[in-house]
């Protein structure tokens, strides 16, 4: 059996803030199911009770032939950040205090973990559309249970400052790669642009 299991924040993140397109989820569904064969496409999405445009688009996904794993998201405060100032005028140092306001996070991590090891047989392929680090583990054990996993995400290295550079793909999924040359593979998703957004 082929099934597919999308992170549907890193994968929507990675697309539209790295590559610079957004994907058409029923397109991308439809390509799932006729090209890469896949029996189920799982869909794991944070959704806050507030924002209506979220919930019409978990219900729009629902319809589109997902089975969509949703979960309320939860806000957690930042860290505040202190940083030494002085004055120009006194020259008098003091501590401010920056709040960094709040982040909103919904960790499906788990559920999509769950439904992958109860589904994992010898045999079956898993497409895991994720760049996070944390899957290493759920990918290390299905591969154990004769599962060829395929993991869809972008290598493509992002400039945070001079000389410093960072990617959507965690160094934990590049390096299972690696270790599972044939069992673990990477897909770029920009490969697939062309047939999973309405771009022409």
């Amino acid at each position: 059996m082929n099934y597919a299991f999308i992170d549907f924040q890193n994968t929507d993140t990675t697309t539209k803030k790295l590559l610079g397109f957004a994907i058409d989820w029923k397109k991308l569904c439809n390509f799932l199911k006729n090209n890469w064969k896949c029996e189920k496409v799982f869909l794991y999405i944070g959704v806050d009770d507030r924002d209506l445009e979220m919930a019409k688009i978990s219900e729009e996904l629902k319809n589109s032939g997902f089975i969509v794993r949703d979960k309320k998201l939860f806000s957690y405060k930042n860290k505040d950040k202190e940083i030494n100032v002085s004055c120009p005028k006194c020259g008098n140092k003091f501590i401010e205090k920056i709040d960094t306001g709040f982040n909103k996070k919904a960790n499906c991590d788990v559920d999509l973990t769950v439904d992958a090891m109860d589904l994992a047989k010898n045999g079956d392929v898993f497409y895991i559309f994720t760049g996070d680090g944390d899957f290493e583990f759920l990918i290390r054990n299905v591969i154990l249970k004769g599962v060829k996993a395929y993991i869809i995400s972008s290598a493509k290295k992002i400039i945070i400052r001079d000389r410093y550079f960072t990617s959507r793909l965690s160094k934990k999924l590049k390096n299972i790669c690696g270790e599972f040359p044939g069992k673990a593979n990477l897909i770029e998703i920009n490969d697939l642009k062309l047939k999973i957004t309405n771009l022409k």
